[in-house]
């Protein structure tokens, strides 16, 4: 059932909405305080997004109508404070959410990345803990991940939408159009360099707790703990191969994604994104999260293997890693719960980022994207 106005001012704050006075502006050739764009603007031109039948346009110089998109009551302002501050906001939920509800699943995982003889398979891993620990030891160090992945989430979807359109400004309209996929490329991998700084020392934390019965409850005793144990830089120890592991998985998930999404509105759908209901919207973000989280868990899952191994025992090397794993057991140990997990969770993410977006007033992500000649010839008409 939809949200009433009413029920949905109750649930989002007011500072992600540009006020409603500044949305537009009025007569021949003036130039919008909220943003307008004209059309051929580049890969993150919001050219490409429907216009709301209720969001008002007036033409500006040379025929091209500027636009506002419509949120409820009032019009957020694409590229604005309020847009990366809801984009922000989308992205804590997303990760934060989806991260924490997949912790049975990551604390077997990185159980059989550190103890490889102990736990054999995915099925007898649930085994041994549940034996050992209970069914509450499932959740162990949920904590952390919550706030960790809340953390990465903010920096990762929100830079992620400010360097697409900063690099895409740079690049012009002609070749943020050509090399789209490059865009999006650096777009992720600059904000994942953020992200990991934030994420770093609760992932930290969170491996040691859950591979080392007895080390911590979670955060609250677990983060002074391990402070007191290697010093306050040793919760960054795993910086670099947290660098390595989640900004190649980043740059996969967020073009793969793009052009999955792309490819689906353009190929496997009867009409245009813009004639397409909100649900069916959703449920394409959702599957095309899903096998982007495939391809992100197969590229990022050695790097994954070293930042288990080298947070969980002190003073440990990468080559000490490959020679407990081996070289084979670095690509493979884990991988296909890792598939399951990642899978589901960039399908899960990429779903509550984009309801969220729609819930603000904003488009989803993604869509098939006209060519600038297209565009500027649809709006002169």
């Amino acid at each position: 059932m939809a949200l009433s106005d009413r029920s949905r001012e109750s649930l989002l704050p007011s500072f992600l909405y540009a006020s409603s006075a500044r949305s537009f502006a009025t007569g021949a050739g003036a130039t919008s305080p909220a943003r307008s764009f004209a059309t051929g603007g580049g890969a993150a031109s919001p050219a490409r997004f429907p216009v709301s039948a209720a969001a008002p346009s007036v033409a500006g110089a040379g025929g091209v109508a500027p636009f506002s998109i419509q949120a409820p009551k009032e019009r957020i302002e694409l590229y604005s404070p309020a847009f990366y501050a809801a984009c922000t906001a989308g992205g804590i939920a997303s990760c934060g959410l989806t991260h924490m509800a997949v912790t049975p699943l990551d604390l077997v995982k990185c159980n059989m990345q550190i103890d490889p003889a102990k736990y054999k398979s995915i099925s007898s891993g649930f085994g041994v803990l549940l034996k050992e620990q209970g069914a509450r030891g499932f959740f162990r160090g949920w904590v952390p991940t919550l706030l960790g992945y809340s953390a990465q989430g903010a920096c990762k979807f929100g830079f992620y939408e400010f360097f697409k359109k900063y690099y895409s400004d740079i690049a012009g309209p002609e070749y943020a159009q050509k090399y789209k996929t490059l865009i999006y490329l650096a777009g992720s991998a600059s904000a994942e360099v953020i992200a990991d700084v934030a994420l770093c020392p609760f992932e930290a934390v969170k491996v040691r707790v859950q591979t080392q019965p007895g080390f911590a409850r979670g955060l609250s005793d677990g983060l002074p703990k391990f402070v007191r144990s290697e010093g306050a830089l040793g919760l960054y120890k795993g910086l670099v191969p947290l660098w390595g592991r989640q900004i190649p998985y980043t740059m996969m998930k967020f073009a793969s994604f793009e052009t999955i999404v792309e490819l689906i509105y353009k190929h496997a759908m009867p009409v245009p994104k813009s004639e397409c209901s909100k649900t069916t919207q959703l449920g394409i973000s959702f599957a095309g999260g899903y096998i982007a989280g495939v391809l992100c868990a197969v590229v990022s899952h050695p790097a994954d293997n070293l930042v288990s191994f080298l947070n969980n025992a002190k003073g440990a090397t990468v080559g000490d890693a490959v020679k407990k794993l081996g070289l084979w057991g670095l690509f493979t140990r884990g991988l296909p719960l890792r598939i399951v997990m990642i899978g589901t969770l960039t399908g899960a993410q990429w779903g509550i980022y984009d309801a969220f977006k729609v819930m603000v007033g904003l488009p989803t992500t993604g869509g098939v994207t006209p060519a600038p000649a297209e565009a500027e010839s649809k709006a002169s008409a």
